[in-house]
């Protein structure tokens, strides 16, 4: 039933209530049949399942296979190395998955404890939990509402919605019914759960508890709505599970291989030892070939990332969305404190005969008519600022002092030379505040309003400092002053004056009439200076910036025209034409459409989702609780940092400084962050490629194995740690920002990252074999620590070639990255110590490998690092040539 539209004894009727209430027996069956006014969760997953489902992974499997093959040969050194990065990762997992199922829990912390309900005539003080449907409850300022329900009666009733509705400003409630189907921000004559009654008192009758409750609702859509996975999680996924296919069958053919040598080259003797080795080394095979550490890796990456972020306010939740918000198409972005000031500020205003101007910053300049305006829309006004500079009220009544004081005229001087004797407060009926003051000896009503009922009530103007008649002609030019302003979607106040009658203070309402005009102002909660600047880097980007708010259209249009966010043909939607809409016919549109008015939550996700059905990787700011399934749908939630906590619970960044060009610099460090790990793994998988790479070339021509599995397992262990995380600290490539957005459904090597790989991967592996061929011609235990030594060497100083896609290492600056210069001094130190007297026999390094060796195996390596960097240096020459 649409209670808004009905009267209230239609609604009395059709709940079985009355203006007393429900009896005591009634409200107790009621409740056993419809449950308590309180919300429920569904049940959570155990801690113990989501610890497992990180074991699922088939990466993670091959690894855990070879951890226990290794234990039972005796290796369990290397094995429990493996086990703790594994569970490490795994513990992370779920104190992120537990961190972000708390967006119920602060939804049920706003439900209000009790509540004042009237019970069988009584009054009495309940838990909130224990109301039913029918139940009659008082509401007073500062009360919380405990249930959504229509009001019967409603006193100077101002409440506080906009954590449902979006609206920066409270309601004033009526008891009249309302006709027409109006969105949920409209409904004036009901009150939702969890709102805060900031003025008046009313009573209501209670029309839903719990979940059937507006906020129940958004609790429902918090529950639905899908937790999502990053890009680059999903590549990682689908990637591993070919990956570890792919290392299974090279191990099988690997030991399948030796096995087969050690049976074909058997002299009858015991074969076990031999195939204990062969299997062992496919094991370190696969455990070289998995880059284990990639997971670490990639959370070290993304916690760099977030500790940028922070120092542009942007406050990440869950690591993913640093690359996920890097990979933004679209930013679905609220107007009011994001791309606004949230601050009220007048910009215009008019007086007859002297048209649109701004008062000079000079009083002596004033005209009296200026400085009558100014008077009233200061003394009639019920904000201040407080010694901390807080201000405090309306905030239509601040943004009047504060254009005082910015005019350099004290408001609180003018209040001490004119004090209040007297008032008519607003009332949202008349639509008028009414003040008295004493001026040269006459006590004098100040007066001021909505100027369609302002205008109606005065039959003078004050014109060129003297009273005069108000003709058709002064009116209608004040009509069209308003006009105009409000076609700018700004908002306008009325000002008017008299003399007391008889002199006294004595005022009420029926004297707010005969008064005389003085003028108009015009306000608007501006765009923020930098967000201009912020929409052109945006589009430089590729990103579209989406505005969705809970303002009404023409305000919403107004804003989205000046910051360039409705370009030509573009269109403004509101909630309700949206709903009409079907999901084909939205498709079709969403494109054009670039502003979003009196929105409900239910319409943020179905624009999220509409979005992501175009392949958008999507970005949701929001801060009240209507925002939060939104937030959670979206592909990163972008929670204010003056948000309620249900939304900063359900997104997985917080603004801290409301601000939405913080959210396009984070944009390009997720695009950096990206880069970074994208360069580490191709590092990891250029170096295990080359390896690989020169074991089956050995196998093919009969050589010795090139590399011990403790060979390998070093080299996994100095090479798959330090130089990739010191990649990922790698300043943003230059053109970081004039890129488009990703395409979601491009593999983990795409955009030149598999050729990268490749070529890398071919020249380490062709050092290695020339490295292995050059030592066999002194015996194969040389050739052996060669094929090591080159390995090792060139996997290292690819580090440098591996710092950027687009540019060399010398013109990226050679010396800019303290870390990767670190990380190469750090694992050239480790492969010293394996050729020390008395180590290097573990790494099956023997006594006479010398100069002659070592300078011939460095020398490949090196040299396939130079090739690297010419053959990029070419590339991008070639490119530059193509496109000039």
């Amino acid at each position: 039933m649409e209670y808004y539209r009905r009267t209230s004894a239609e609604v009395l009727e059709a709940l079985g209530s009355a203006d007393q209430g429900l009896s005591s027996d009634e409200a107790q069956r009621r409740l056993e049949e419809q449950g308590y006014n309180e919300l429920k969760g569904a049940s959570r997953v155990p801690v113990w399942k989501l610890f497992a489902e990180n074991f699922r992974d088939p990466l993670v499997i091959v690894l855990l296979v070879a951890a226990g093959v290794q234990i039972a040969l005796g290796h369990a050194a290397e094995s429990l190395i493996i086990a703790g990065v594994l569970v490490l990762n795994a513990v992370i997992s779920v104190v992120q998955t537990l961190k972000a199922e708390s967006s119920l829990d602060a939804l049920r912390k706003m439900a209000a404890p009790e509540a004042k309900v009237r019970r069988g005539g009584e009054t009495l003080r309940l838990p909130a939990r224990e109301l039913a449907r029918g139940d009659v409850v008082l509401l007073e300022a500062g009360d919380y509402v405990p249930a959504d329900g229509r009001l019967l009666e409603a006193e100077s009733l101002r409440v506080e919605e906009g954590m449902l509705t979006g609206e920066s400003e409270p309601v004033d409630k009526i008891v009249e019914p309302i006709a027409e189907e109006v969105p949920l921000g409209d409904r004036r004559n009901l009150v939702f759960s969890g709102s805060l009654i900031v003025y008046g008192r009313g009573r209501l009758i209670v029309t839903e508890t719990g979940s059937g409750t507006e906020i129940g609702k958004i609790a429902g859509l918090i529950e639905s709505a899908e937790a999502k996975q990053t890009p680059l999680q999903r590549k990682l996924e689908d990637f591993g599970k070919k990956l570890g296919i792919a290392i299974l069958l090279l191990c099988i053919v690997i030991f399948g291989v030796q096995a087969l040598r050690v049976w074909l080259s058997s002299d009858g003797g015991d074969l076990m030892p031999a195939i204990l080795d062969a299997l062992m080394f496919a094991v370190a095979v696969a455990v070289a070939a998995i880059p284990e550490a990639l997971s670490s890796i990639v959370t070290i990456v993304l916690s760099v990332g977030t500790s940028k972020m922070a120092k542009r306010h942007a406050i990440i939740r869950r690591l993913p969305a640093v690359e996920s918000l890097g990979s933004a198409g679209v930013i679905c972005t609220d107007k009011t404190g994001t791309l606004t000031q949230n601050q009220m500020t007048v910009v215009d205003y008019y007086l007859p005969q002297a048209g649109h101007h701004l008062f000079s910053d000079k009083q002596e300049e004033w005209s009296e008519a200026e400085r009558r305006l100014l008077h009233i829309a200061v003394l009639c006004n019920d904000s201040h600022i407080n010694e901390e500079g807080k201000q405090l009220g309306d905030p239509t009544e601040v943004a009047l002092i504060a254009f005082s004081d910015s005019r350099n005229r004290d408001y609180r001087e003018i209040r001490e030379n004119f004090p209040r004797e007297a008032e008519v407060p607003f009332d949202s009926d008349r639509k008028l505040m009414t003040t008295v003051h004493t001026f040269e000896g006459r006590k004098t009503l100040l007066t001021k309003g909505g100027p369609d009922v302002l205008f109606n009530r005065c039959d003078r103007v004050f014109l060129n400092g003297e009273e005069a008649p108000l003709t058709e002609e002064l009116r209608r030019g004040f009509v069209e002053a308003n006009e105009a302003f409000s076609s700018r979607a700004l908002r306008v106040l009325a000002y008017a004056y008299k003399r007391a009658e008889d002199n006294s203070a004595d005022v009420g309402p029926e004297d707010e009439r005969g008064l005389v005009l003085v003028g108009l102002t015009a306000m608007i909660d501006p765009p923020r200076e930098e967000v201009y600047g912020s929409i052109e880097e945006a589009n430089r980007a590729g990103i579209r910036t989406i505005m969705i708010t809970g303002d009404h259209k023409t305000t919403a249009q107004a804003i989205g025209r000046d910051i360039g966010l409705m370009g030509e043909g573009e269109i403004a939607v509101t909630g309700q034409e949206l709903d009409a809409m079907s999901d084909e016919e939205l498709d079709r549109k969403l494109e054009s459409i670039g502003v979003y008015a009196r929105v409900s939550p239910e319409n943020k996700i179905r624009i999220v989702r509409a979005w992501q059905r175009k392949g958008k990787i999507t970005a949701m700011t929001g801060d009240g609780v209507n925002d939060a399934p939104a937030l959670k749908q979206a592909d990163i939630g972008v929670a204010m940092g003056s948000g309620t906590d249900v939304a900063k619970d359900a997104a997985a960044m917080i603004l801290a400084d409301d601000n939405f060009v913080s959210i396009v610099q984070a944009v390009s460090v997720g695009r950096t962050v990206f880069d970074n790990i994208k360069k580490a793994i191709a590092y990891l998988f250029a170096g295990n490629l080359g390896a690989i790479l020169a074991i089956l070339f050995a196998l093919l021509m009969d050589w010795i194995n090139p590399f011990t599995a403790i060979q390998l397992l070093f080299i996994n262990l100095v090479n798959d740690s330090l130089p990739a995380i010191a990649l990922g600290l790698e300043k943003a490539e230059p053109d970081v920002m004039n890129r488009r957005p990703r395409d979601i459904k491009e593999g983990l090597f795409a955009g030149g990252t598999l050729r990268v790989v490749l070529i890398r991967g071919l020249l380490i592996g062709a050092a290695v074999i020339a490295s292995q061929a050059i030592g066999l011609g002194y015996s194969s235990e040389i050739s052996v620590a060669m094929a090591f030594t080159t390995l090792i060497l060139a996997r290292t100083l690819q580090t440098f070639a591996a710092r950027s896609n687009s540019q060399t290492s010398v013109q990226a600056g050679f010396l800019a990255n303290k870390y990767v210069l670190g990380a190469v001094a750090v694992c050239l130190l480790l492969y010293g110590l394996t050729v020390l007297p008395g180590i290097r026999r573990f790494f099956s390094i023997p006594g006479d490998f010398a100069m002659e060796h070592w300078l011939p195996a460095a020398g490949l390596a090196l040299g396939a690092v130079v090739l690297m960097e010419l053959v990029k240096l070419f590339r991008f020459r070639r490119e530059e040539s193509a496109s000039s």
